[in-house]
């Protein structure tokens, strides 16, 4: 599966002109010159893209969401949750984010530039601040023979410093959470290789949570005579946005001696009215180091102070004390120079470490203060910036030592095409990339929603939101709903399998909220009908949108009553068992199985004709929705099976007979009647409802089953789905969703025809999805179709990541031409699910030291 490897690495690196390969740069990633243009140029989804017919049965919802859409932003100046005006352009530019989870995210594109920026929790600004740069100071002799900003950029401020660096001699490679930048200076004979370094670091729950990245610039010089190399890093004290220019922002330079390590630079305070923070540019103190800065220039203007400064001497002025806050209408910036001698034919090194500090933070409803969890280690005062700066410089070495023995067993396995490796790891991006926060649980809040342990429901305060806080993480950059749970049914493999305490806790706060009842009357975008926010005993669609109060408010979403959607509360049961599975937590099991009951008691009522099988409700009622389903139907339908059969697992390990007795009936003659309405001798049909499309091949009829393959189960004496069943529809969606999509090298299209031809019926069926790829691609695996399985999975790859420019912004869905939808999004995390059917038992992905399991609880 891996022959174009090759192919497509020539592809990306056809302009590179260089033949120097970097310092230490790894085999496997993404690879790109910084020349490379993509000839493939896509354009988000918009009515233009809808037929006339999906136009027509849906006006009512464009009328209404019209009107709703101007009132949000026009009179109650907020962010829908989904702008279906404003969708995001392809900028084919980004590369990997910087700091860790849940402390705002800093995005370098993939030629250098600081791009896009999530300090805000969960709102995405948009703004290359070109005067974040890198410069290179050569010397010989006393003598400035050559200095460069590491910008491909011709920008039109600035203009008193040397811009438009050579693409063609320098390219960027990727490996998350590290990346390398390698620049040749031509006619120098010097390679500069930048390594980008975020403590992204599975299993580690307090590094993890470090809002700081490190770059480390090796300096080969070739030369036969030594040099003096100096890099200057400059840095606006902002992110571009408007309040750049609000005033009041200052600067200071600062020095931490701590532990024989000593550590300077500036620090940068942007004193915003709301969500204030600090920037900081540090460096090491070492003794064949130079470290030098500018507290304050104006990035506007030429700048020619600034660039003659490093020119003169290879030095900057560093002055002490602040600089005065800005006037309105100013901005202010900073730079940080770090210099050493590089001998002839020579390699030395400097460091530079990036830290911002927002240690309390409020969404957008202004309601609440929330801590962030690295403030459990680094106070809230807001002067964190030295000390995670130091440990920053201190540390990282320990960081990348544990970042490679994580990534070492898959990248040394010869097995594994190199694309996967590369997708593996650059996929999970989205694990900080996400909006993501991870904060404190405040010691007065209730995540049970009122219903005790007595009651069937949870402690006020689960020790493990207690002890691990909790997380969140967007559906996506544009669909900015937190923890979407639909979909996080896919991306949680990522985290359960590498961070698990943070899968654990989002579950307990899911949970939580699954009894909690809302009766606030809202309308349904969609229908135009009113319904509850909340209903009880059904699990939420999302716990909030970030400019409103998530976990306080749930379901953000509002285009339908998703009480009344089929997979929520199925894909909570699977979660559930999959979770204790891999993590053997026994209290964790017994804290969910009433939860767990009570959501499969609310979804039988679906069952509307009591052969032990639910039905759809003739609408888009589940993760697919804009895909109408009718009567019982291969996706939810699975689900169900699965669940039941999950159900009588759970109950048999907490020895409850009565409940394996009332779910082992379900089970049977649901599975009969599953086999009876859906078989149709190679595949399971879309749905029951005898409608022309009835019979259409979706890629995801055997989603079900993967999470009982993914759980342990699926080949014990509860058989649910018959093996050679699952491997015919299998076969079927390669043959026909696979292969007959795309010239077979896009991955496979969510609906298809028996007659070759894709499923037009709705928006979606007509698209890829990603991370539905990728769970696919495991089932595939899960029954030993290894090769399908990687087939299938490498054309989405090849499409986002090399043909369409989509790195580090999935999106959640492509059509075979020209359209994309969603950039940046929660779903293909999936890929880890992949990795967990490649290691079939799973055991290397428990935590390092796992709960007492159920049958050690009972030993007690």
């Amino acid at each position: 599966m891996d022959l174009n490897d090759n192919t497509s690495l020539a592809e990306l690196m056809a302009s590179y002109q260089s033949t120097e390969t970097g310092y230490r740069v790894p085999k496997d990633g993404w690879r790109i010159c910084l020349a490379h243009e993509f000839k493939e140029k896509r354009t988000p989804l918009q009515a233009k893209n809808v037929s006339l017919s999906d136009i027509a049965k849906h006006v009512g919802l464009g009328l209404r969401y019209l009107k709703w859409w101007y009132k949000k932003t026009q009179v109650e100046k907020k962010a829908p949750f989904i702008d279906m005006f404003r969708a995001l352009p392809l900028k084919q530019i980004y590369g990997a984010p910087l700091g860790g989870i849940g402390g705002g995210t800093i995005t370098r594109g993939w030629k250098g530039e600081f791009c896009r920026w999530q300090l805000n929790p969960g709102m995405y600004h948009y703004k290359t601040v070109i005067a974040d740069q890198f410069t290179v100071c050569l010397r010989r002799d006393s003598r400035t023979i050559y200095q460069q900003v590491l910008s491909t950029e011709h920008p039109h401020t600035m203009q008193g410093w040397n811009w438009g660096y050579c693409g063609e001699y320098a390219f960027y490679h990727a490996l998350y959470p590290r990346a390398w930048s390698v620049y040749h200076l031509p006619g120098q004979n010097v390679t500069l290789t930048c390594r980008q370094v975020s403590p992204v670091i599975p299993h580690d729950y307090k590094d993890s949570s470090l809002p700081v990245a490190v770059f480390v610039w090796d300096v080969e010089n070739k030369n036969d005579y030594a040099l003096d190399v100096s890099i200057m890093f400059t840095m606006v004290n902002g992110s571009g946005h408007k309040d750049d220019k609000s005033g009041g922002h200052w600067n200071e330079p600062f020095n931490l001696e701590k532990e024989g390590e000593s550590v300077s630079g500036v620090l940068l305070h942007h004193c915003a009215p709301v969500n204030p923070y600090t920037l900081c540019l540090a460096a090491r103190k070492q003794s064949d180091r130079e470290i030098s800065y500018q507290t304050a220039f104006s990035p506007e203007g030429t700048c020619s102070a600034l660039w003659s400064d490093l020119i003169n001497n290879g030095r900057l002025d560093s002055p002490e004390g602040p600089s005065p806050p800005t006037q309105k209408g100013e901005k202010v910036a900073a730079a940080l120079a770090v210099g050493c001698s590089v001998a002839a034919q020579g390699h030395n090194c400097v460091e530079f470490s990036l830290a911002w500090d927002m240690p309390k933070m409020t969404f957008g409803s202004r309601e609440k203060e929330h801590m962030r969890r690295y403030t459990r280690y680094y106070g809230t005062k807001g002067d964190a910036c030295p000390s995670l700066s130091h440990y920053a410089l201190t540390h990282y070495k320990n960081w990348e030592k544990s970042i490679e023995e994580w990534q070492r067993p898959i990248l040394e396995d010869g097995a594994l095409p190199s694309w996967y490796k590369s997708a593996l790891f650059n996929e999970l991006y989205f694990v900080v990339d996400g909006g993501t926060v991870w904060v404190e649980l405040p010691e007065d809040c209730d995540v049970s929603g009122g219903l005790r342990p007595q009651e069937g429901g949870l402690q006020a305060q689960p020790p493990i939101i207690k002890e691990y806080g909790r997380f969140a993480y967007l559906e996506g950059q544009e669909y900015r709903m937190y923890n979407t749970y639909d979909v996080h049914f896919y991306a949680s493999f990522a985290l359960i399998m590498l961070w698990p305490k943070l899968a654990l806790s989002l579950q307990y706060d899911i949970a939580g909220s699954v009894v909690q009842h809302d009766p606030t009357e809202r309308m349904n975008l969609m229908t135009g009908k009113c319904s509850a926010v909340k209903t009880q005993n059904v699990v939420p669609h999302d716990i909030g949108d970030p400019d409103d109060e998530p976990w306080t408010r749930v379901n953000a979403y509002q285009i339908y009553d998703t009480a009344d959607w089929k997979d929520l509360n199925l894909k909570f049961v699977l979660q559930v068992y999959r979770d204790y599975h891999l993590t053997q937590d026994a209290q964790y099991l017994q804290d969910m199985w009433p939860i767990c009951q009570a959501v499969m008691e609310a979804e039988l009522k679906f069952d509307k004709d009591g052969d032990g099988l639910i039905e759809n409700s003739g609408y888009a009622d589940q993760t697919y929705d804009g895909w109408t389903v009718t009567g019982p139907s291969a996706y939810c339908g699975g689900l169900w099976i699965a669940s039941v059969s999950v159900m009588c697992k759970m109950a048999q390990l907490l020895k409850s007979d009565s409940v394996y007795e009332h779910y082992r009936d379900i089970l049977e003659r649901g599975s009969a009647a599953f086999d009876k309405l859906l078989w149709n001798g190679k595949y399971y049909n879309y749905d029951s409802s005898g409608r022309s499309l009835s019979n259409s091949i979706m890629s995801d009829q055997c989603a079900g089953y993967w999470f009982l393959r993914a759980s342990g189960l699926g080949n014990d004496k509860l058989q649910t789905f018959p093996k050679e069943k699952i491997r015919s529809a299998l076969k079927s969606v390669f043959d026909f969703n696979v292969m007959s999509f795309g010239g077979g090298q896009m991955g496979a299209v969510n609906g298809m025809r028996p007659e070759g031809v894709p499923d037009r019926s709705s928006i979606q069926s007509d698209e890829v999805w990603v991370g539905v790829v990728y769970g696919l691609a495991a089932t595939m695996i899960h029954e030993d179709m290894l090769e399908e399985g990687l087939h299938t999975a490498e054309g989405c790859y090849r499409t986002v990541w090399e043909r369409a420019g989509m790195a580090f912004q999935t999106p959640e869905a492509y059509c075979e031409k020209g359209i994309y939808r969603s950039l940046g999004y929660m779903r293909p995390l999936s890929i880890w699910a992949m990795q967990l059917a490649l290691d079939k038992t799973g055991q290397s992905y428990r935590p390092r030291q796992p709960s007492s399991s159920l049958e050690d609880t009972a030993a007690q």
